[in-house]
């Protein structure tokens, strides 16, 4: 039986990849180099800091661990600038009407995402209320696809891994969702997200109750 269901931020629940694309693009040019979006699809559900080497390697420069900081601090505030202007029009189609029926039909709802700011995320879009538990990247020390913050999201919601659907857009996160034992929903492109147990385009129009259907009988 599922009573939880714990989803990824960015490209799940609002998409705030594309703030942080602009915000490591910035940091990039500034070092002398630059990147495409190819390239920032590698930097989904990855951590700030382990997103910054991969950067740097990419363009081949090398920083001792305090300039990393430095940069990845100074990388954080431009992103905060974007996202402080974001509204409840940035929530991705669907999503609302999906917190409402986990709400209305008793399921618990976690977040468990690498984001450092994701707390600050969800109030400016005004769902930080309909969250019974969230984990962030201030609460974890590993990263997808280590299944820690998944595991850290079923254990305070009280239920196990089979009994939580985890919703992710990137391969690292149905990685980590697969290694806890969780059932993985994959939010995109099917042959983006091959090991998913099922693919869902969005959460537009979706039938929720067939979903959670599909998924119990798996």
């Amino acid at each position: 039986m599922i009573k939880a269901c714990i989803f990824d931020l960015d490209g799940v629940i609002v998409d705030t990849a594309k703030y942080h694309f602009v915000a490591w693009k910035k940091l990039a040019n500034a070092l002398g180099f630059d990147f495409d979006e190819a390239f920032n699809e590698k930097l989904k559900g990855v951590s700030r800091i382990e997103s910054l080497n991969l950067i740097l390697e990419k363009g081949g420069v090398q920083l001792t661990e305090a300039e990393k900081d430095l940069w990845a601090a100074r990388k954080n505030e431009w992103y905060l600038e974007y996202i402080d202007r974001m509204t409840a029009d940035e929530i991705l189609p669907g999503v609302l009407s999906f917190l409402n029926y986990c709400r209305n039909t008793g399921l618990k709802i976690a977040l468990g995402s690498a984001s450092k700011n994701a707390p600050a995320i969800l109030e400016r879009v005004g769902l930080l209320e309909y969250f019974d538990v969230i984990i962030d990247g201030n609460k974890t020390s590993r990263s997808k696809p280590d299944p820690e913050v998944f595991l850290l999201g079923a254990a305070a919601l009280d239920a196990s891994p089979r009994e939580c659907v985890v919703f992710e857009d990137a391969d690292k996160g149905i990685e980590a969702a697969l290694a806890g034992g969780f059932f993985a929903v994959g939010v995109g492109q099917a042959e983006q997200l091959p090991l998913a147990h099922v693919v869902i385009s969005g959460f537009e129009n979706l039938d929720f109750t067939q979903l959670i259907q599909t998924i119990t009988h798996l």
